[in-house]
């Protein structure tokens, strides 16, 4: 490997994606042996907001092996159409170290189209 290069020129980097329409997404990058990675997590969650949404609300959640990384409740907004929530962050992995993702969703007046956790390796 190159200075400052973490990914082995041999091997693709890794990309771990969870789809769902439920209200719980978790995503598990296993360990490997012998480098480090960089990772770029990401979680959207998109709603559909019914036309008479008065009062309605969507939050993610996102934990990092059981800890609350990000948590955020906003009002929906758009009805009779979609609204979301997104989370990004770089997470570097040490050599042999995995990492759970999982992405928890709360709704009130509105309901889950879609929730996706996608980690992708930095090349």
């Amino acid at each position: 490997m190159k200075p400052g290069q973490n990914h082995p020129p041999h091997l693709p980097p890794e990309h771990w994606c969870v789809k769902s329409s439920d209200s719980v997404g978790v995503l598990n990058i296993p360990g490997l042996n012998g480098h480090a990675r960089v990772f770029d997590v990401d979680a959207s969650l998109l709603v559909d907001v019914p036309p008479n949404a008065e009062g309605a609300w969507l939050e993610l959640t996102v934990e990092f092996d059981g800890k609350r990384q990000w948590s955020r409740r906003i009002p929906a907004h758009n009805p009779g159409q979609t609204d979301g929530l997104e989370y990004h962050q770089r997470v570097r992995l040490e050599a042999e170290q995995g990492l759970r993702v999982r992405a928890v969703v709360a709704v009130k007046g509105v309901r889950v189209r879609q929730l996706v956790v996608e980690a992708r390796e930095e090349a």
